[in-house]
């Protein structure tokens, strides 16, 4: 008889309910257990677990890194997929081996290039993938300087912190002055020049920005599943160009992103994002975790957080080559249940809490995700 696998995510996004509801949905009908944790009790991955608990607050690196250790022995966790403290957790993955627990995550040294977007751009240059022109900035005169070389060459500028995931913190500068134009409907990136240069004068300590043209769509995000020999087993390109979401398979995106994964050793699943700089695709991010957008690869006939899983368990899968391409779908949001109850702040020496609600049943079975990813 096969044995269960024992699954534990820790604080991830709320579209990783759907990462979850493929790997119960694995092609092989092995069961899987899900463990998650959160720091908020409201979050869904919550509901959708198994069994689940609140992290407690406050924790450095080093004190997460004993926190994730306990979490695993006591769970009897087969396999950890990373999010918070991800780096501080991958840089022990022998001491959670010792303890039965596969990382579904790259080794240190490649989730460090990757947590400084300056250091990543200077390292996937240096291995000839395209990367954009771009500036690392500290302060007002640094700014207004990159800005006029890029205005120079015909290009809107933006900025994005150097270390950030998620989009948080990015904006587009305009000359245009502050008006009510900037306060009529949803607020929009884009911020008056004299307003940035204002704030980072009056700042108290430097800021660490990356300053680069605003990139164009479409935008492709790949993602690729590496095995640990650092060998491709999938990649497949999901397209965004306005609300139109689709795939691609072309070399043009697949190619450089192979390159990068392979290059620096991203194993597992990471999300490697491209933009169009002028008429070629340049790197846009790389992230070194599964995109919350992964779920949509079903609509090609992939499971691709099963095949993810399977290699972490030293199961290889092969190469993962998408039987069709789902047709173009835009995306929208739908309700998802909290848990019942709230769940306590858990000490080591607590009872396991209550276990979850069953997560609910999908609206179609065979494409996890369906009601979320709708044919346009």
């Amino acid at each position: 008889m096969v044995s269960r696998v024992r699954v534990w995510l820790n604080r991830t996004y709320a579209e990783n309910v759907f990462f979850m509801d493929q790997l119960r949905r694995n092609p092989s009908d092995r069961a899987v257990e899900i463990h998650a944790t959160h720091g908020d009790p409201d979050s869904p991955v919550l509901a959708a677990a198994d069994t689940a608990e609140l992290e407690p607050e406050g924790l450095s690196p080093a004190a997460y890194v004993e926190y994730a250790l306990d979490q695993c022995a006591r769970r009897g966790i087969d396999v950890f997929v990373p999010r918070l403290h991800q780096a501080a957790v991958v840089a022990h993955r022998a001491e959670f081996e010792d303890a039965g627990t596969a990382l579904l995550a790259p080794p240190p040294e490649a989730v460090a290039v990757f947590q400084d977007k300056a250091v990543a751009y200077e390292a996937v240059r240096a291995i000839g993938a395209p990367v954009p022109p771009w500036w690392r900035v500290r302060s007002a005169d640094e700014l207004l300087a990159a800005m006029e070389e890029l205005e120079a060459d015909g290009h809107k500028v933006c900025f994005k912190p150097a270390s950030g995931a998620g989009g948080v913190g990015f904006r587009v500068i305009t000359r245009a002055p502050f008006s009510l134009m900037h306060l009529n409907g949803f607020p929009s990136p884009y911020v008056p020049l004299d307003l940035v240069l204002g704030a980072l004068r009056e700042a108290a300590e430097p800021v660490d920005w990356l300053v680069m043209p605003r990139l164009e769509q479409p935008e492709v995000s790949v993602d690729c599943l590496t095995g640990p020999d650092n060998r491709i087993r999938l990649a497949v390109g999901r397209t965004k160009n306005g609300r139109r979401r689709g795939f691609t398979l072309s070399e043009q995106w697949l190619e450089p992103a192979r390159r990068i994964a392979e290059g620096f050793g991203l194993r597992y699943l990471s999300n490697i994002q491209f933009r169009m700089f002028g008429d070629r695709p340049v790197l846009m991010d790389v992230n070194t975790r599964p995109a919350g957008g992964l779920h949509q690869l079903s609509l090609c006939g992939v499971n691709a957080p099963w095949a993810a899983v399977q290699l972490a368990l030293g199961e290889d899968p092969g190469e993962i080559v998408p039987p069709f391409l789902g047709q173009d779908y835009t995306v929208v949001s739908g309700p998802r249940p909290l848990r019942a109850v709230s769940l306590p702040q858990q000490r080591t020496d607590e009872p396991d809490p209550v276990r979850a609600p069953a997560p609910p049943t999908p609206v179609r079975s065979d494409v996890p995700g369906a009601a979320q990813a709708l044919p346009l």
